[in-house]
């Protein structure tokens, strides 16, 4: 903006300046000539009284002489009588010019070598016409033009100059505010909720910066109310909580009462962690620092262990590949392992029982893939299903499973994809990039690389597997 406006400010002075400096220059030369030929006019009327009264060559050279202008002047005498043409002085003109000037009885100025030259007429006692003839120089026809010009020219320079001087002030003091309100902008998407920009600068950019303000108080009154009420829901499942541990309590020994328990603690300690979460004004993820991350392959070895139970009393044949060796991947723990949660808890519920599902993990050079395969009646909307709380439409569905898997696979730079697996049902596929650069490390490599993984030859660490 502020180069646009110097630039805009530019062009427009420089208009102006060549608008009125070039017809001003013009017309200095005008003035220039005008006064050139007016004294040239005055010296010829200094001749013209001695014309009228005699036409004696002595006489008349005297007169030229005492006109002070002997160098320049000339008086043409037309043949009287005995007496011919008779010239007085140096002439510059041509004999066709100055008959011109008697023929038609008024003065006239022609181009001669270094200058001009005024004839004048002037008629004589006798009544014929003399012809006086002024030398007009080159120089005095041009006298002071150049320095009028230079003068012009050095007064439009500082004019443009002024005037770019003071439209980069006034581009500063707009795009200042501007600036200001891009970092406060940028701060704010970044989580610094006490971002706020100064209410200064022109109107726009001040009613600009007090809408931004209220915004932004108005973003921070939005989240504290959705901490709060999340705290507050969160602490609503205390209760049915506790009855379900001294429920579990009573379950005797076994290892579905072990699993039960052992679901009912943690389910205690995640809800534990959203209500401080909450309180605490921290988002419930954090990018991971460098070293940070999880064993891939543990992580889905221990969630499949957990599911293994409730699969056999279903009926479900299940089949687990890729975990026979670490997988590091840089997700947190418990991220992984509620994301794997949710997406077998969706094949739980939403395919009948005794369907065969399988878990595959393979890893590459830049990536991990995570491949949930179901034999139920697949997903006829893949784009619906990843869209955040829109849910399969039965009865428990909030549909923000996908959606939580997504956005922990997006953190690292990967991504979910839907499709149709082997099995004859849904396949769902979770990409992380396992340097956690971003979107941009997406590409043709990476894909070649995803489609030779998808051929690797599982190995099966579980004695059930799939017929």
């Amino acid at each position: 903006m502020r180069w646009a406006l110097v630039k805009v400010c530019l062009a427009v002075t420089t208009m102006v300046v060549v608008a009125f400096a070039v017809p001003l220059g013009l017309v200095v030369r005008e003035m220039a000539r005008d006064r050139a030929f007016a004294g040239a006019e005055r010296e010829a009327a200094a001749v013209a009284p001695a014309l009228s009264i005699t036409t004696d060559r002595d006489e008349l050279e005297r007169v030229v002489a005492a006109a002070g202008a002997d160098s320049g002047m000339a008086v043409h005498l037309p043949a009287e009588g005995a007496r011919g043409a008779l010239d007085i002085g140096a002439s510059r003109a041509t004999g066709h010019d100055i008959q011109a000037v008697r023929r038609l009885g008024r003065a006239s100025t022609t181009t001669v070598t270094g200058g001009f030259a005024l004839l004048q007429p002037v008629a004589l006692g006798s009544g014929a016409i003399a012809v006086v003839e002024v030398y007009v120089p080159e120089s005095e026809v041009t006298n002071g033009v150049g320095t009028a010009w230079a003068v012009l020219a050095g007064v439009g320079l500082a004019l443009i100059v002024g005037s770019v001087a003071v439209a980069d002030r006034l581009g500063v003091r707009m795009v200042r505010p501007a600036r200001r309100l891009v970092e406060g902008a940028r701060e704010l998407g970044e989580g610094e909720l006490g971002a706020r920009v100064p209410e200064e600068g022109p109107t726009e950019l001040r009613l600009a910066a007090v809408a931004f303000n209220s915004m932004a108080d108005q973003v921070v009154r939005l989240l504290a109310g959705e901490r709060e009420l999340a705290a507050d829901l969160s602490h609503r499942l205390r209760t049915p909580l506790t009855v379900l541990r001294l429920n579990a309590a009573s379950l005797g020994a076994g290892p579905a009462a072990e699993q039960t328990r052992a679901a009912v603690a943690q389910l205690e300690r995640e809800v534990d962690t959203i209500i401080r979460t909450a309180r605490e004004a921290k988002p419930q993820t954090a990018a991971p620092g460098p070293g940070a991350g999880c064993d891939a392959a543990e992580v889905v070895g221990e969630r499949m262990e957990f599911w293994s139970a409730l699969a056999e009393d279903e009926g479900r044949t299940w089949r687990v590949a890729g975990v026979d060796r670490p997988v590091r991947i840089p997700v947190a723990r418990a991220e992984l392992a509620a994301a794997l949660d949710a997406l077998l808890g969706n094949v739980f519920r939403h395919t009948p029982e005794g369907t065969a599902f399988a878990v595959d993990v393979h890893q590459g050079e830049d990536a991990v893939i995570v491949l949930i395969s179901d034999a139920g009646p697949g997903i006829s909307d893949p784009e619906a299903a990843l869209a955040r709380g829109r849910g399969s439409g039965t009865t428990g569905s909030t549909g923000l499973g996908l959606d939580i898997v997504r956005r922990l696979a997006e953190s690292t730079g990967g991504d979910v994809r839907i499709g149709a697996s082997v099995l004859g049902g849904s396949e769902i596929r979770i990409r992380f990039q396992r340097d956690a650069r971003g979107p941009q490390r997406r590409g043709h490599r990476g894909a070649v690389r995803r489609r030779g993984a998808r051929r690797l030859v599982p190995t099966f660490n579980r004695p059930r597997s799939l017929p």
